[in-house]
């Protein structure tokens, strides 16, 4: 049975459009008639990128509360309920906005509305910002939904410091099909004299891009491997910038490229004017946590179906740039611990499914390939496994997750170490497995 909000969003999906309409003459218009909330919360950090902007956000909010904040959290998509996009602060870590209150939250914004053309994701958006001006914090961690110069969230007009991650080509649809074309649109939340934070970039043209943006707005900037870095030394993260060194321990979050995330959140609260002790972010690193990206599964309904002592991992990254990260992430792995490894993959069909698998060329022994029920918008299962047959991997489709855990069980020969699972390839496809395995985020 949908709850009060689920009830209230349905009855939205119902009346509204589906997607995104890039605009923000309708948000703006809303917000004016809820009387600009959006004016009345926290000092604010914007995360825009490709990729690793979850993660930021992620490693923000552990620096600010491991240091005493209470931090409201805006994030989207959500894996498996709605509630997840609204983490209210509050002593002792905050939580997920309860039912009710989000429930009379979008019941309010969508009278305020009144029928008018707009998307649901700005009448969501319009709730972020409700909800944060009616509930006190020291802080607001706002992520973009896509893009970044008409993304409903880019209505902040004095972010304490804008925060761009890694760019690299994803909804070419909407923001072009070349890396600077996609770069200059995210550095749209970059706002006039407010402090910017460029994270690590892999193509000097996006680095390009967002500096000269920061200029031309007259923005103090800083940008990963000039002003701030970090890296691994004798296990454990080095961290530094103009302030000096800390020695870490290394990001909960799997993966190398955790360093850099982890390092541009440290400059981002920093930048931001907040204050954070050497051993708070040292309790921040040990501590963060960020469902669907290289989760480990270690209980629940679909864990039980795997080969016993199987090892498995979800990561809803669905891009070539995602790809590559998660990949090398396995790589460390089966360096501490080797193991046959398979994925499990759906994807949706804004994405480049040949891009992603390339990834894992010569690394996977077999890849199952699932529809994604709780999207429209999936690629058919059978040709994703033709995809993954183009990027030179051995593909099947199956049915679902289930099914292709179980197909594994029982053909394995007992003889080899139990495999390495790695499902993926979409946030949706994670939202709807944590939702079976019984674990979802709290």
């Amino acid at each position: 049975m949908p709850s009060r909000a689920e009830q209230e969003i349905d009855r939205l999906l119902g009346l509204h459009p589906k997607g995104f309409d890039l605009s923000l003459g309708r948000i703006t218009r809303l917000l004016d008639t809820l009387g600009n909330p959006q004016l009345r919360i926290p000092p604010v950090i914007h995360v825009a990128g490709t990729n690793g902007k979850g993660s930021a956000v992620a490693f923000s909010r552990a620096l600010l509360e491991a240091a005493g904040y209470t931090v409201h959290v805006h994030t989207s998509p959500h894996l498996v309920r709605w509630h997840e996009r609204y983490r209210i602060g509050a002593p002792g870590g905050g939580k997920i906005v309860d039912d009710d209150v989000l429930a009379d939250a979008v019941k309010r914004v969508a009278d305020a509305n009144a029928g008018q053309a707009i998307t649901v994701f700005e009448i969501l958006t319009a709730v972020t910002f409700v909800l944060f001006s009616e509930h006190p914090a020291d802080a607001v961690i706002l992520e973009v939904g896509l893009g970044g110069r008409f993304d409903a969230t880019n209505v902040i007009p004095e972010p304490a410091v804008s925060v761009i991650m890694p760019i690299s080509l994803d909804h070419q649809p909407y923001l072009g099909d070349r890396v600077e074309l996609i770069a200059a649109e995210k550095a749209g939340i970059i706002k006039p004299r407010c402090p910017v934070v460029i994270g690590a970039q892999e193509e000097e043209a996006v680095r390009m891009v967002l500096i000269e943006t920061a200029e031309r707005r007259d923005c103090p900037f800083t940008v990963y491997g000039q002003d701030f870095l970090s890296f691994e030394e004798r296990g454990r993260m080095v961290y530094q910038d103009n302030k000096g060194l800390m020695d870490l321990p290394l990001p909960a979050l799997l993966g190398r490229h955790q360093l850099a995330n982890a390092a541009a959140a440290i400059q981002a609260v920093r930048t931001a004017g907040f204050k954070v002790p050497e051993q708070a972010v040292e309790r921040a690193m040990a501590n963060v946590e960020w469902p669907a990206r290289m989760q480990r599964l270690i209980r629940g309904k679909l864990v039980e179906m795997a080969v016993p002592g199987s090892e498995i991992w979800l990561d809803g990254g669905h891009n070539p740039g995602a790809g590559l990260v998660i990949a090398e992430a396995v790589a460390t792995l089966e360096d501490r611990n080797q193991r046959p490894l398979f994925l499990i993959t759906g994807m949706i069909n804004t994405k480049d499914p040949v891009g992603y698998f390339q990834a894992f060329t010569g690394m996977a022994r077999h890849v199952y390939t699932v529809p994604i029920r709780s999207s429209g918008a999936g690629i058919p299962h059978d040709e994703l496994a033709l995809a993954a047959n183009e990027a030179g991997l051995s593909a099947e489709p199956v049915h679902s997750v289930e099914n292709a855990l179980k197909i594994l069980a029982h053909s394995w020969d007992t003889s080899e170490p139990a495999p390495r699972i790695l499902i993926g390839g979409s946030l949706y496809l994670a939202g709807d497995v944590l939702s079976d395995n019984g674990t979802p985020p709290l």
